[in-house]
């Protein structure tokens, strides 16, 4: 009889299971390359000790822990904010009516042969525009759906090449002015406005393309390029941070890392 029970597996087990999955997934995806990752790890090693604590009876410790156990909900909303808010985000901006936006945002579940971002397409036109100190900012997406932004910009469906990038940074192009959105090798929109952040303090050298830069990355768990006007840098933001790299080639690795 035990050993029916330990095979009575029901179908909703399996969903149960499959949808924890998923779930544990998508937090080590918002905390991987973080600090959060440590902090996520200390809560852990805090939470055994706490039930090892309660199952040897060492009472002080134990209610040293478990003092800290009861506030802990409103410790983890403040600490992981950030990841909360791209959480959040992530889930509400899923159109459960398109099945393409729905399946993008199980990155696991994909085809081999699905279209991925032309990152060398992407640099190359940086370089390119860096040479000639044209300003650019292009935002990539990654899980967290960008479409609550396209409203502010225009509207496109172009496939990503360099000639295309460096055409719609021209200066004297209409579209210039904001950011470009990428999303699955494809310029969804042109001429975005995205969220500043005025909180963080940066070099004086960056203007207002990095904190919009800082700001969407923040915010979501998108990827950002900037190519400054004036010095003809590029910089790569994430999880509103500067990421340091030695050349393109190491960049051009970062972010197909990133996308990966």
């Amino acid at each position: 009889m035990e050993n029916l029970q330990l095979w009575d597996f029901r179908f909703i087990d399996f969903v149960d299971v499959f949808l924890v999955a998923i779930l544990l997934y998508y937090i080590y995806k918002l905390v991987k390359g973080t600090v959060a990752i440590n902090i996520f790890i200390g809560i852990l090693i805090i939470y055994f000790a706490w039930r090892l604590t309660d199952y040897l009876n060492m009472h002080m410790l134990y209610s040293i822990f478990d003092g800290f156990m009861k506030v802990g909900i409103i410790a983890l909303i403040v600490v992981f904010q950030p990841e909360i808010r791209k959480f959040l985000l992530m889930v509400g901006s899923t159109n459960i009516g398109g099945k393409r936006n729905l399946f993008k945002n199980f990155k696991f579940l994909k085809n081999d042969d699905q279209t991925t971002t032309d990152v060398d397409a992407i640099i190359n036109a940086c370089n390119k525009m860096g040479a000639s100190n044209t300003g650019a900012l292009i935002v990539i997406e990654r899980n967290n759906n960008l479409d609550f932004l396209t409203n502010t910009g225009d509207e496109m469906n172009i496939l990503v090449s360099q000639p295309i990038i460096e055409s719609i940074f021209f200066k004297n192009s209409p579209l210039h002015d904001g950011a470009i959105i990428i999303d699955n090798n494809v310029v969804k929109a042109t001429r975005v406005i995205l969220p500043v952040n005025n909180e963080k303090n940066i070099p004086e050298r960056f203007g207002l393309r990095h904190r919009a830069a800082i700001g969407i990355t923040e915010k979501t768990d998108a990827v950002a390029l900037c190519v400054s006007e004036e010095t003809g840098q590029i910089s790569y933001i994430k999880n509103g941070e500067f990421e340091m790299f030695k050349n393109t080639d190491e960049l051009t690795q970062k972010i197909k890392e990133d996308l990966g």
